[in-house]
C-alpha cells in the first residue's frame, strides 16, 4: 500500500470532529485509506460500503443503527448513494456529540452533497484525497512514471502497458456512463464523451465555452452545467484567473485541466514516455501536472490562480494569501530555461519578490535572474512551498 500524506491530518480531525469526510474521485484510494486509519482509532470501527446490498440493508432503519453503535466508529462508504443518511447522522451527532463517530467516504465534491453541506454544518470536516503526490511515490518510481501514468493507485503500479490502457478505458466508460448519471447529470454518454476528449485537447488553455457549444451542437449553458459536473466529480479542474483593481486588462476566463495526467494521456493515445516527448501537449501536459501538485501541497487559506493581461504579461500560476501575493510561478518543459519578458512583466506588475520557474531536471536549483530559482517540483514542494505558505 502506498502511504498517503493526509493519513495523518485525518486522524488529528477525528479527535476534534464527529464526522470526516474523504472526497475524492473513484479509485483514487479512499476505502483504502479509511481501512488503514483502523489500527491508530481507539474505538471498534465498523464498515458500510452502501454499494453492497447487505449494508444497505443495515441502515434501512438508521436511527436505530447508529443509536446501537454510537460508542464506534461508522465508516459510510459511497454516501452520495444515499443522501437521506445526511439529516439522521446530524440527529444522532447531536444526541451524542463526541468525535470520531463517522468517517464518510464520497466521490463528489461538497457542492454535490448539498445535504451534507446544509444538515452537517459544524459538525464535519472535509478532506481531499487527491492524486497521488511526488513525495509519496519518489520511493517506489520517478517523478517521470507518476507524470506519464497518472495518480491514481492502481495503474500507477501496473507495469503492463495492455492492462494499463485497459483500466483507463473501463474508468472512463464507468464514470460517463455510471457515476455522473448517479450524482445527477442526465446526459447523453456519447456526447460527454466527446466533451471530454475536447477538453483533453484544451488542457491548459482558456476555457472557451462557445466553440465547445458549437462543437457539440449543445447550447453554451448546457456545456458549462456538463463541466461543472467534471469539475465536481474531481475530473476537470478550472483554474481561475487572478484579478485586482490595477490598472491592466486582466484574462477573464478560466483554464481547463483534466486533473489527472494519466487520463489525459490516454485521451491523447500516448502510451509510452518517449511518446509523450514528441507529442504537441507536451509542455501543457507538464504546465498541468505541476499544477496539480501544487494545489494538492498547498495549506488552506492559501489561493491560487492565474495572471495574464491582454497585453500579454503572464505567470502560469501565482500564490496568495488575500491581497499578499506570495509568489509568481512559471512552469516549463525545458533543460535550460530563460525568463520571459511576459514573466518578467508578471512579476513586476505584482511585485513579486520571490518566484520560480519550474522544470523536469535540475540536480540543484539555481538563480536565474533577481529573484527567480530554477528548480524542479520536489525541490519546490518540499524547500520552498514550506516557507512560502
Amino acid at each position: 500500500m502506498i502511504k498517503r500524506n493526509l493519513q495523518s491530518r485525518i486522524l488529528n480531525l477525528l479527535e476534534h470532529f464527529p464526522a470526516v469526510a474523504i472526497l475524492g474521485p473513484r479509485q483514487i484510494g479512499k476505502t483504502t485509506l479509511a481501512k488503514s486509519l483502523v489500527s491508530y482509532i481507539d474505538k471498534d470501527v465498523v464498515y458500510l460500503d452502501l454499494e453492497l446490498p447487505v449494508d444497505l440493508n443495515k441502515l434501512s432503519n438508521p436511527q436505530t443503527f447508529f443509536e446501537n453503535n454510537s460508542n464506534k466508529c461508522l465508516v459510510i462508504d459511497e454516501i452520495q448513494r444515499v443522501p437521506d443518511l445526511f439529516p439522521v447522522i446530524r440527529a444522532v451527532i447531536d444526541q451524542h456529540r463526541v468525535p470520531g463517530r463517522f468517517i464518510i467516504l464520497g466521490s463528489a465534491s461538497p457542492e454535490l452533497l448539498k445535504q451534507s453541506s446544509e444538515t452537517l454544518a459544524g459538525r464535519i470536516v472535509y478532506t481531499e484525497l487527491t492524486s497521488l503526490l511526488i513525495s509519496e511515490t519518489e520511493a517506489i518510481q520517478g517523478t517521470n512514471d507518476l507524470w506519464l501514468k497518472g495518480g491514481f493507485p492502481e495503474p500507477f503500479l501496473i507495469t503492463n502497458q495492455s492492462l494499463l490502457q485497459e483500466w483507463y478505458q473501463s474508468f472512463i466508460r464507468t464514470y460517463i456512463e455510471r457515476d455522473l448519471p448517479l450524482l445527477g447529470l442526465k446526459a447523453d454518454p456519447l456526447l460527454l464523451n466527446r466533451l471530454l476528449n475536447m477538453l483533453a485537447h484544451n488542457h491548459g488553455m482558456l476555457l472557451n465555452q462557445a466553440n465547445l457549444s458549437k462543437s457539440l451542437g449543445v447550447s453554451s449553458p448546457t456545456v458549462s452545467k456538463y463541466i461543472n459536473f467534471l469539475e465536481s466529480a474531481f475530473i476537470v479542474r478550472l483554474l481561475q484567473p487572478w484579478h485586482s483593481n490595477i490598472k491592466k486588462r486582466l484574462v477573464k476566463s478560466p483554464k481547463v485541466y483534466l486533473r489527472d495526467s494519466g487520463i489525459l494521456h490516454h485521451l491523447h493515445n500516448i502510451h509510452d514516455y518517449n511518446s509523450l516527448l514528441g507529442h504537441p501537449i507536451l509542455g501543457y501536459s507538464w504546465e498541468g501536472f505541476v499544477v496539480e501538485q501544487i494545489i494538492n501541497s498547498i495549506n488552506p487559506g492559501t489561493f491560487i490562480s492565474f495572471y495574464r493581461t491582454a497585453e500579454g504579461a503572464e505567470s502560469d500560476l501565482i500564490l496568495t494569501r488575500g491581497m499578499e501575493i506570495l509568489t509568481c510561478i512559471e512552469i516549463k518543459f525545458s533543460d535550460a530555461p530563460k525568463t520571459t519578458k511576459s514573466f518578467t512583466t508578471a512579476i513586476q506588475d505584482l511585485h513579486s519578490m520571490n518566484n520560480f520557474i519550474v522544470v523536469p531536471n535540475c540536480p540543484e536549483p539555481y538563480l536565474i535572474k533577481k529573484n527567480v530559482t530554477v528548480c524542479n517540483p520536489n525541490q519546490f514542494l518540499q524547500k520552498y512551498l514550506p516557507e512560502i505558505v
